[in-house]
């Protein structure tokens, strides 16, 4: 009769009083999981055997290392591949897959030489016979089980991937309280046939644990992209939009591409960019009158434009395709707004969108598309930037760069860029812009309402906010599916509210009482410059005087550096609830000339990364970011050198290049000048720009040793610039 292993140990137990699973497994030829798991069975028992836990750590060969114990360590195997006469290195090392290891490994042990004199470098034995102690320490570990190795040589082992540790749990066993050799497992129900035959008084049945948790039953996750929407969506609803129907992704070449005013030769008709169908081929059901003043508008234009002046075919707006972009359901929206009566509307939308693309770590064939539409009386451009940065504000992007595009259907048009963290680099989130009225008449809309929209993919954000650098890892066949149960519920960044208790009320006074100096100063040089036109028939060139604030914990170096190019006197201010006093040698390096005319004060607060300016040239103006900032220093250097740095006058390409100069921080601006200014005069063209200032006062202000090159354009520079700022 064969015993079970629970019993094989009561048995052992009795004879000897004590075991130990890893001794009993490796005495009685046992897996070592089998042996607990009839050691669990016996504790279920009750008070049958006393069990201790213990843990123990092992050294024990990898897989490369008992190939060494067996056929010898990679430096030896090199070694004996050496004949008398050497040998090539490029023929040494196809001797082993290791051989690049073995040869390094025997060069740095003295067994080998290499040759060089004969021209082409030859290998050649340097002893004549060696003792392969790596072979013979792993061989005893495995054959013998015997650990020879001191603790230094393990690490090295470790090191090399040839031996690793490993913890291995075992359990000292003993006789308990209750301790039997005959044992009967306990019942877990109790059957009507024990309850009829009354053999249930002498069954011994198992404890309920009424405690225990059911297990959890299987469901399915949200993926990170269905988190990410539903905050959207939320955001979106509370800011009073309605949300657009978007069930069709099938649609006509004419709400796609027609009825936004792109005109059928557009690339973007192509069927490398665009995905068309082949069975429904064609649409037929449109609205007639709208499309003939469509198809005015294409070919002869009107509304103040000409048009494009072709042949606009109906047969082409009527290929089905799947739609390129979602602003095909809000042109649907937009029309039936027309046809039943115009009034103010906010609309958004968030669904699939498909496009011919060529798939990267940033781009997909298929994505979601988030759309808002605002439709209003004498909207403007500024309107829409408020929005996209209070929109992207609520999802905790606040890192926005807009850049001019161009869209058929919008005209001014702009692309959202935001940084990416995980990448290192800005990535375009979005496109925007203000609808044209050769999109919007032709439907019926009154001429004094502007409609600006946006768009973005639902992915790019998910990105940002989730930390994932590649977009294939989001969505397709490569997804982690333990990413998608693991990711955290989407709770998008918000700023945190100000409370009561953020500053004493005394701070509070102090620094309202400074800003009543401030206004009632502004106020004061409005009034005399104001007095100065009336008399004089033109105004003098305004007297600069500036408020920044700023935080010392993170001081933004750009506007600071350009403020010295400004030539204004700087005093500060330290709010009472700083945390980090700035450095004397940080004002100092601020201080600007004693004797200068304008003024700056610099308050020092605890306000972030955020950097605010109050300028009054002639009235106040508040200025929020560090490149917007900059840009309005720009704009009082002009003012109080007139005809030199004219930025403002600059073509629309040289100023765009100015504004990426400034946006870069100075850290790069330094790294990088050297090779520009190989190249040209000036940083942008050949002419004296905003972009040269502030490298002048980077430059000024930092201890890079520059080269002979940048030297020369930088003594050029400062001259020019004393010249015109003393």
């Amino acid at each position: 009769m064969t015993v079970s292993l629970p019993e094989r140990i009561l048995q052992h137990l009795e004879a000897k009083g004590k075991g130990d699973s890893l001794q009993l497994a490796e005495e009685w030829k046992e897996d070592v999981q089998k042996i607990v798991g009839a050691i669990k069975s016996l504790e279920a028992l009750g008070n049958v055997i006393s069990v201790e836990q213990y843990t123990k750590k092992l050294w024990e060969l990898t897989s490369e290392g008992k190939a060494v114990a067996q056929n010898g360590s990679h430096e030896a195997v090199v070694f004996n591949a050496v004949p008398e006469d050497g040998i090539s290195q490029p023929e040494l090392m196809k001797v082993s897959p290791n051989a690049k290891v073995g040869f390094s490994k025997a060069m740095s042990a003295g067994w080998l030489v290499l040759d060089k004199s004969s021209g082409q470098p030859v290998v050649r034995r340097k002893v004549a016979s060696i003792d392969d102690a790596v072979r013979t320490d792993l061989s005893a570990l495995l054959l013998e089980g015997r650990d020879q190795m001191s603790e230094a040589q393990k690490v090295e082992y470790k090191k090399r991937k040839l031996l690793q540790e490993v913890v291995v749990k075992g359990f000292h066993l003993g006789k308990g309280p209750e301790f039997t050799l005959s044992v009967s497992k306990p019942e877990t129900d109790l059957t009507p046939e024990m309850i009829a035959q009354g053999t249930w008084r002498n069954k011994q049945f198992k404890d309920y644990n009424l405690q225990a948790l059911g297990a959890p039953p299987p469901c399915g996750h949200l993926h990170p992209l269905l988190k990410v929407r539903a905050e959207f969506r939320q955001i979106f609803l509370e800011m009073g939009f309605t949300e657009m129907p978007t069930n069709n992704y099938v649609e006509s070449s004419f709400w796609n591409f027609d009825a936004l005013f792109q005109p059928q030769q557009h690339p973007a008709r192509d069927a490398h960019d665009t995905f068309f169908l082949s069975d429904p081929k064609e649409s037929s059901n449109f609205p007639m009158e709208y499309l003939e003043r469509v198809k005015k508008v294409h070919t002869e234009g009107g509304y103040g434009s000409q048009g494009y002046g072709y042949d606009w075919k109906i047969a082409e707006a009527q290929k089905n395709l799947l739609r390129t972009h979602s602003t095909a359901v809000s042109a649907r929206m937009l029309h039936r707004l027309a046809k039943e009566g115009f009034q103010p509307v906010k609309y958004f939308s968030i669904d699939r969108v498909f496009r011919n693309e060529t798939l990267d770590a940033t781009h997909l064939a298929e994505f979601h598309q988030v759309e808002g539409v605002i439709a209003d009386y004498n909207l403007g451009l500024g309107g829409l930037i408020g929005v996209l940065y209070e929109f992207f504000k609520k999802l905790g992007i606040e890192k926005l760069y807009f850049k001019p595009a161009y869209n058929p259907y919008t005209e001014p048009s702009m692309e959202i860029f935001s940084y990416h963290e995980g990448l290192k680099k800005w990535i375009e989130i979005g496109n925007s812009g203000m609808f044209r009225p050769e999109m919007l008449l032709p439907m019926g809309l009154p001429e004094n309402v502007n409609i600006y929209g946006w768009g973005l993919s639902l992915e790019r954000p998910t990105m940002i906010k989730y930390g994932i650098n590649n977009i294939r890892d989001l969505v397709g066949p490569k997804v982690d599916l333990q990413m998608v149960h693991d990711s955290p519920i989407c709770r998008l960044d918000k700023e945190d509210e100000p409370t009561e208790t953020s500053a004493p009320p005394s701070s509070v006074e102090a620094l309202q009482q400074e800003w009543e100096v401030i206004e009632d100063r502004l106020r004061r040089l409005e009034a005399r410059v104001s007095d100065l036109r009336s008399r004089v028939g033109v105004a003098p060139q305004p007297k600069i005087d500036l408020t920044l604030f700023a935080d010392p914990e993170k001081p933004p170096h750009s506007v600071l550096s350009l403020l010295s190019a400004l030539g204004v006197k700087v005093d500060f201010h330290r709010h009472s609830t700083l945390r980090t006093v700035p450095s004397e040698q940080l004002e100092q390096d601020l201080a600007g000339r004693p004797d200068a005319e304008g003024r700056c004060v610099i308050v020092w607060a605890p306000v972030g990364a955020a950097v605010e300016l109050v300028s009054s040239p002639v009235s106040a103006v508040r200025v929020k970011g560090e490149a917007n900032v900059l840009r309005h220093l720009g704009r009082l250097l002009e003012a109080s050198s007139a005809g030199v740095c004219c930025y403002e006058r600059l073509p629309a390409e040289l100023a765009t290049q100015v504004d990426a100069w400034l946006d870069r921080d100075a850290a790069s601006l330094v790294r990088t000048l050297d090779a520009r200014l190989a190249k040209e005069q000036f940083l942008v063209g050949g002419r004296l720009t905003l972009a040269d200032i502030f490298a002048v006062s980077v430059l000024s202000n930092s201890k890079v040793k520059l080269s002979a090159n940048v030297e020369r354009w930088y003594q050029k520079c400062v001259k020019l610039r004393l010249s015109v700022f003393k």
